[in-house]
């Protein structure tokens, strides 16, 4: 599956672009965003309103009211890409990648894009074995672009040969295969906790912890991109449980928490990423509370991540720790603490490490003494930093 993937699609002038719908219905169904740029010639072929329903995203032509927005677009798109991908390309726009000539979104926007590129040729079979255009492609290769090759059958000019565009089931394939990481937790069950707990005060108000839930996510995504079976325990989240996680458990509380990790103790590998409360009130109100001052009494929440600690065997165990201070020192007790394999520990306080951001700073510490420390990453990245650690430590 590609969820979370953005693939970015150009379409040439080309008789074949009408298979370009096929290709963003695949994508689309594999759970990909995809975002579609037309040459003003591949509009002649097939109308961008066609794409905008199956991609349900505007589509980008070379045509533009103010020159500021084609300066922004073809930037953002060029970051945004997890692939470009062109198909079907003429022998004109090939030309254009292989000598660097940008003169339009499409190429501009290549130009500006790092992202993995396929090319997918579609043209008539003297053109396309011409020698000029065989040594454009061969640049392209050179330059580690994938080369998705034409197929012979009839073409729309009523020869027969080569220079066929690939069938988008094969183009679609191929595309999954590169965005699709190793398969290193294929038939591993793997148990990851996210968001916060809430423990009732009264009927309104509530004790909680700060947790967006999007780091818990990344890695419950990650891990199903990399074949693990996932079952995500979720409390709060501002974030929706990622569609390719297997099974999801819904909770409240903290107590709710750790029944659900006791009934799925069966797991291979345990990632603790949620923020459970600490602390319950003891006599807690069925009613809002009234008063200008309470004080209220409270007791100890057990310890989720303890209790996989002291019964995991040998499976493997990751907790998180956010600390304000002493990061190193405080992550490395609570590792040996709670008899984990790994901890991943961040300094809440520093730029781009909140609770609610799209980014983290973290260290990552494993029993064995080796760290890593990751920068500042999106969570997403994280997330495979860690997958990364456990992989390389077994």
């Amino acid at each position: 599956m590609l969820y979370g993937k953005n693939v970015v699609l150009g379409v040439t002038g080309c008789i074949a672009a009408y298979k370009a719908c096929d290709i963003v219905s695949r994508l689309k169904k594999l759970g990909a965003n995809v975002d579609v740029i037309m040459t003003d010639n591949a509009c002649q072929f097939v109308a961008p309103l066609s794409f905008e329903t199956l991609s349900n995203n505007a589509v980008v032509t070379d045509t533009f009211k103010r020159v500021d927005e084609f300066d922004v677009k073809h930037v953002s798109l060029a970051k945004k890409a997890d692939l470009f991908l062109i198909a079907p390309a003429t022998a004109n726009v090939i030309g254009k990648f292989a000598r660097g000539i940008a003169d339009d979104m499409l190429s501009t926007t290549y130009m500006a894009s790092k992202a993995p590129k396929v090319v997918c040729p579609a043209m008539n079979t003297n053109m396309y074995e011409s020698e000029a255009v065989q040594q454009n492609i061969n640049i392209l290769k050179d330059r580690g672009v994938t080369i998705i090759d034409s197929v012979e059958g009839r073409l729309a000019c009523g020869d027969v040969g080569k220079g066929k565009m690939a069938e988008p089931i094969d183009i679609v394939r191929i595309v999954e295969e590169i965005l699709q990481p190793v398969q290193d937790f294929k038939g591993k069950k793997v148990l990851v906790t996210s968001g916060a707990t809430e423990e009732d005060i009264d009927g309104v108000r509530v004790i909680t912890n700060h947790s967006s839930g999007k780091m818990g996510c990344a890695l419950a995504r990650a891990l199903a991109d990399r074949g693990a079976e996932v079952t995500l325990v979720r409390g709060k989240m501002s974030v929706e449980t990622p569609p390719s996680v297997y099974k999801e458990v819904k909770v409240t509380t903290t107590c709710q928490l750790l029944d659900a990790v006791k009934d799925n103790m069966d797991n291979d590998v345990f990632i603790m990423a949620a923020a459970p409360a600490d602390y319950r009130v003891k006599n807690k109100s069925s009613q809002k509370i009234k008063a200008d001052s309470i004080v209220l009494e409270l007791e100890k929440n057990p310890d989720v991540a303890k209790y996989v600690g002291e019964n995991k065997g040998d499976k493997t165990l990751v907790i998180f720790s956010a600390e304000t201070e002493n990061l190193i020192a405080n992550a490395s007790g609570k590792l040996q603490r709670k008899n984990a394999d790994y901890v991943v520990a961040n300094d809440v306080t520093k730029v781009g490490a909140g609770f609610y951001t799209d980014t983290n700073v973290a260290t990552i510490i494993s029993k064995s003494g080796y760290s890593v420390d990751s920068g500042l990453v999106s969570k997403d990245d994280l997330a495979h930093l860690i997958l990364d650690t456990i992989a390389k430590q077994k």
